[in-house]
């Protein structure tokens, strides 16, 4: 039987997490290993500083005291007794898009099973004025899953999928990672005694609308599938900067 693993970065409470599993558990067996609480923004950090607990929810449900990237080692190495035919991370509540991916848990995640063999989703979902509505990311999970287990993924790489709120078109883009970076996202705060503190996050983004993005196919009301490479290298520069630097 086919065994999937679930994690998030949102904690194992979300019901964003909760809709995953749901959509999941029609391809297989799904095994849950998510954090004891929301890690979003934790990038692909390991916790080495402190010895971490594994603790047991019913049947194969698991938390842990660390972050998405923790759940995937734990959730391969002490979990599960063979390696799982998918690995998934989701749904996120709110979209992971452009410069986002460097530092969203949920990747990190999806980049943590793929280092290690074994093919990897991360699925996130844009938040609407209606409330978090999961049925249209459920079947988009579904689908790109299935594919996925049908067709296995390229060595190295993992699929970051963005759903878009309202369901406009309900079709998909394959496109690039594209730029999304942030405008007043640093607060600034006083606490009782008058010093200054600061607070990051919120704001409001400044997206690059490139066409063939992820940010251009979610802001058209496209589901967004973008095939992710673990090789950071610049191939494109790696040649000119061996043979013109003299370093």
């Amino acid at each position: 039987m086919t065994t999937i693993l679930i994690t998030n970065d949102d904690g194992i409470h979300s019901p964003g997490l909760a809709a995953l599993e749901a959509a999941m558990a029609t391809l297989g067996n799904t095994v849950i290993v998510a954090p004891d609480r929301d890690n979003s923004a934790v990038s692909h950090s390991l916790t080495i500083n402190r010895p971490l607990k594994l603790t047991r929810h019913g049947v194969a449900r698991y938390d842990v005291n660390g972050t998405p990237a923790d759940c995937v080692v734990l959730g391969l190495s002490k979990v599960l007794r063979e390696p799982p035919a998918l690995v998934v991370s989701g749904f996120n509540l709110g979209p992971n898009l452009g410069d986002d991916i460097a530092y969203s848990g949920t990747v990190s995640a999806a980049v943590e099973g793929t280092m290690k063999g074994c093919p990897s989703i991360a699925f996130s979902t844009e938040y609407s004025t209606d409330g978090w509505d999961f049925d249209f990311s459920m079947e988009t999970a579904r689908r790109v899953a299935a594919r996925v287990l049908e067709r296995g993924l390229p060595g190295n790489t993992l699929l970051n999928v963005n759903i878009p709120k309202g369901h406009v078109n309900r079709e998909t883009r394959i496109t690039c990672q594209g730029r999304r970076q942030w405008e007043g996202d640093i607060l600034e705060v006083s606490d009782p005694r008058g010093r200054i503190h600061y607070w990051i996050g919120g704001g409001s983004p400044i997206s690059d609308r490139t066409s063939g993005s992820d940010v251009s196919a979610l802001e058209e009301g496209f589901v967004s599938i973008t095939p992710i490479h673990l090789d950071h290298t610049n191939h494109e520069f790696l040649r000119s900067f061996r043979e013109q630097w003299g370093l």
